[in-house]
């Protein structure tokens, strides 16, 4: 089986708006499916399945195409690859008890290849002015099984903004016209519960550009939550997913607007 490139750029990279989904990937190199018992069904729930489509609302974008049980993206590098059933949801990944050391070594070698490839291209939108980066990710609300009924709604938002590292000094403005643009009936596929980090608050790759670029870069940590797909079964609702993405194409213009003030 021919396996992909870790990551794929695609489009310009020549404006301020960009995006990622960096957990959207289900391959893996040949060395890590061997050593891995987890089933792919379980592996699949576990990833972002089909944030690649809705990120795809943005020309300019990183596809990823391997899975975060190879290596997490999103998380530091030394915590960047699940050794043990701890390091990801207690689940029981490899035939050893953990990942082997040449395995391990490298995928860590994927993590530093992937931001290699990503700081030149950042650098170069950066150097043009403040950027906002889109993080595109999903999260599941259906944990307790198959027959399971969603989780409450004060909790689970459709749209989780995560903004933990964000520079409000600088960028307030944009991230509430962002929230007030995603959320509104007005725009997209209609009104979207869209709440700033009440399930999570952005990780790795927002920490790596905002320290790499402060008071320029912008990253907003979006976790869509699963209501297009079947978190279960992986079946997608291709409706759901188009308007998700029409919902954040139709924040585009207010990002680009936040912006030129900050030029």
């Amino acid at each position: 089986m021919e396996h992909q490139a870790v990551v794929e750029f695609v489009g310009p990279w020549t404006g301020p708006l960009v995006a990622t989904s960096v957990h959207a990937g289900h391959d893996l190199r040949p060395e890590i499916a061997a050593a891995m018992t987890l089933p792919e069904a379980d592996r699949f729930r576990e990833e972002d399945p089909f944030t690649d489509l809705i990120a795809g609302a943005v020309e300019s974008r990183m596809l990823t195409h391997r899975s975060r049980f190879e290596v997490d993206l999103n998380r530091p590098r030394r915590e960047a690859v699940y050794r043990t059933p701890a390091d990801a949801w207690d689940l029981d990944l490899w035939r050893d008890e953990a990942l082997p050391d040449e395995a391990w070594r490298g995928s860590l070698a994927v993590w530093d290849e992937v931001y290699a490839a990503l700081a030149p291209r950042l650098d170069e939108v950066a150097d043009r002015g403040p950027f906002v980066l889109l993080d595109v990710h999903s999260y599941n609300h259906r944990r307790g099984g198959p027959a399971a009924g969603p989780e409450p709604l004060a909790d689970n938002p459709d749209v989780n903004v995560g903004t933990g590292s964000v520079d409000r000094s600088r960028f307030g403005r944009l991230v509430e016209r962002f929230v007030r643009d995603m959320a509104s009936a007005d725009l997209g596929c209609g009104p979207v519960d869209t709440r700033e980090n009440v399930k999570f608050e952005g990780r790795q790759l927002a920490w790596w550009v905002h320290d790499r670029y402060p008071r320029v870069g912008c990253v907003l940590a979006l976790e869509f939550k699963k209501t297009f797909m079947d978190e279960w079964t992986g079946v997608p609702d291709d409706a759901a997913i188009a308007c998700a993405r029409t919902n954040l194409a139709a924040t585009l213009p207010g990002l680009t607007e936040e912006l030129g003030r900050l030029r």
